[in-house]
């Protein structure tokens, strides 16, 4: 059987046995008028008041969109968010544009020119967040530790931010207050909204928000300079905004987490000998270290002992020079990656979970971007053709193996049956 598989920019394929069970998020179509779409949930929220009136009398106004490892629909959300406060009569000197980039790189000028479109790059003022940066502002704390935000969210008079919901692999989900915190937070902040103890907790995971402690970090963060509106999409394969929550942000990212949970969950009645992973393509694969999130993913449905074969292009390699590229060089074992409980440190969080995976199943991974020597030095096994990969594979199971392929990673959650869980 022949199944397409999201990865990079173009995609690829593998073949799998006949009776492999292809694991999808339902792919809802594209609405008709995105940007109608958006501008009606700003003129009519899900609650409080719309955009014309949280923004009248010239307020100073932060809009925080997500950055290039998200496959945020930017140039489509926000030209009717900008139109909508033309509208409303704010000035394009009184907006300013905050890119949430949490620990990751700024984006190139090219780079952000793609990520919101020629028109607004060159029109409007945009900060590219920098965690390391003095442009912070405690706003308060939390567990006994400062929360810093950026200044120029923190000091406007209205801050909106938008994002796209998809199931996150230990913070429940994406979108929301995730654009504070961790987007728009300061290193130390950072650290402790993804330190060891709260990854390491169980309830850190996939779709789970109740008693998850990463994601109440978050929320507890963000509710210390909440914004005064939410604009959260859902997008399907093709990148088409198919629903907007749009309101104050507690009603409008639980509405959206409530859609993505009934999409996106599928349920499998026992664990797989091998599953085919990806992590949902550009820009979701665009480095290692964002491909853990794929094999968190596998990670929930394979056996012990079993396989994952993992396909991720890896454009900008691990990336190369960086802490979690350090991580890895210093781990000699999966127990290295994963146990360090103590220590908190940047990119420990990736390095946490990949062990955790390791420890259980063998990863091997299909990647152009990276070096044979730089997918070894991260404990998984280099492979160059994901078909063979697979058939060498099962040569190890037996006559009748398991066999699953998630072609959109961890775009899809896949849980196996409780009744089935030893």
């Amino acid at each position: 059987m022949h199944v397409e598989l999201a990865y990079g920019r173009r995609g690829t394929s593998v073949e799998v046995p006949d009776g492999a069970e292809v694991i999808l998020p339902v792919d809802a179509p594209a609405l008709q008028d995105e940007p109608g779409a958006v501008a009606r949930g700003l003129a009519e929220p899900l609650g409080g008041p719309p955009l014309a009136e949280l923004v009248a009398g010239g307020a100073r106004v932060a809009v925080v969109f997500p950055d290039l490892t998200r496959p945020m629909p930017n140039r489509t959300v926000l030209p009717p968010l900008l139109a909508a406060l033309e509208g409303a009569g704010v000035t394009d000197d009184r907006i300013t544009l905050l890119c949430a980039t949490g620990t990751h790189r700024r984006a190139t000028p090219s780079e952000m020119t793609e990520l919101v479109g020629p028109a607004i790059a060159s029109r409007f003022a945009i900060v590219d967040h920098d965690a390391t940066s003095d442009q912070h502002v405690r706003v308060g704390d939390v567990d006994g530790v400062p929360v810093l935000l950026q200044r120029e969210y923190v000091e406007a008079d209205v801050r909106i931010v938008t994002g796209f919901v998809e199931p996150h692999f230990f913070a429940g989900f994406s979108g929301g207050p995730k654009a504070v915190c961790p987007g728009l937070a300061a290193t130390e902040t950072i650290l402790e909204a993804h330190h060891p103890r709260r990854i390491a907790d169980p309830r850190a995971t996939f779709v789970t928000r109740v008693g998850n402690p990463v994601h109440d970090f978050v929320r507890a963060a963000t509710a210390l300079a909440p914004p005064q509106l939410s604009v959260d999409v859902t997008i399907n394969r093709t990148r088409g905004v198919t629903a907007v929550f749009a309101g104050p942000l507690a009603v409008a990212h639980d509405a959206a987490c409530a859609h993505v949970a009934a999409t996106a969950v599928r349920e499998v009645s026992a664990p797989y000998d091998l599953v085919v992973s990806t992590n949902g393509g550009y820009p979701l694969d665009r480095n290692l270290y964002q491909a853990v999130k794929g094999m968190a993913a596998a990670d929930r449905i394979v056996r012990g002992g079993g396989v994952v074969v993992m396909a991720a292009a890896c454009v900008d390699g691990v990336p190369d020079g960086g802490a979690f590229a350090h991580l890895l060089a210093s781990a000699r074992t999966p127990a290295d990656l994963a146990g360090a409980a103590g220590r908190n440190e940047l990119d420990r969080w990736q390095a946490q979970v990949l062990g955790r995976v390791l420890e259980r199943t063998e990863v091997q991974l299909y990647s152009e971007g990276l070096s044979d020597d730089a997918v070894r030095a991260a404990q998984l096994v280099p492979v160059h053709d994901l078909t063979d990969a697979v058939r060498a594979a099962l040569t190890r199971f037996g006559a009748a193996p398991r066999v699953a392929v998630l072609p959109e990673g961890p775009l899809t959650v896949a849980t196996v049956a409780a009744a089935s869980v030893p």
